[in-house]
């Protein structure tokens, strides 16, 4: 696994492809700030609550100076049909091999019921403009991560 990123950091560059068919890089947003959200799978509940805040809250993070991007290991065709049917506004990524959730330390050991496995870390990670690491919260809930985020970026309501 790779080691967790701290502030300060300079983010992994990525290049994945993206729900509405195209693809999206972190260097497409150079200059500005950037939430990259990792969640485990599209149209579970968790993750869907957690789509759906950021969705909710995308105006007042847009308004702040903040993009958002949310990356999982879902198929773009799987991603497609969870955006159209909660109405998400923002872009998802599909990391299939999982190796951008490798570099951003967002994939590793997992335990469930007892059960120990590789899997995605419910993770978030907020770039700033010149590309380094401002932000790296690990283990996050999917239910008031977003409200959490607000606070932890100071973003009034």
């Amino acid at each position: 696994m790779t080691e967790r990123l701290v502030p300060g950091d300079t983010a992994p560059a990525f290049s994945l492809p993206n729900a509405d068919g195209g693809t999206t890089a972190l260097q497409d947003f150079t200059g500005q700030n950037v939430v990259v959200y990792f969640y485990p799978a599209a149209a579970t509940p968790g993750c869907t609550k957690e789509a759906c805040d950021f969705r909710d809250n995308l105006a007042s993070l847009k308004s702040a100076g903040y993009q958002v991007l949310g990356i999982s290991p879902d198929p773009v065709a799987k991603l497609a049909k969870f955006a159209a049917k909660e109405e998400l506004t923002f872009p998802l990524l599909s990391d299939e091999d999982h190796a951008v959730a490798d570099a951003y330390a967002a994939w590793g050991e997992k335990k469930n019921y007892g059960k120990t496995y590789q899997g995605l870390i419910r993770s978030t990670i907020v770039v700033d403009g010149s590309g380094k690491v401002a932000l790296a919260q690990y283990n996050v809930r999917a239910t008031g991560h977003v409200a959490k985020l607000r606070r932890d970026l100071k973003i009034d309501a």
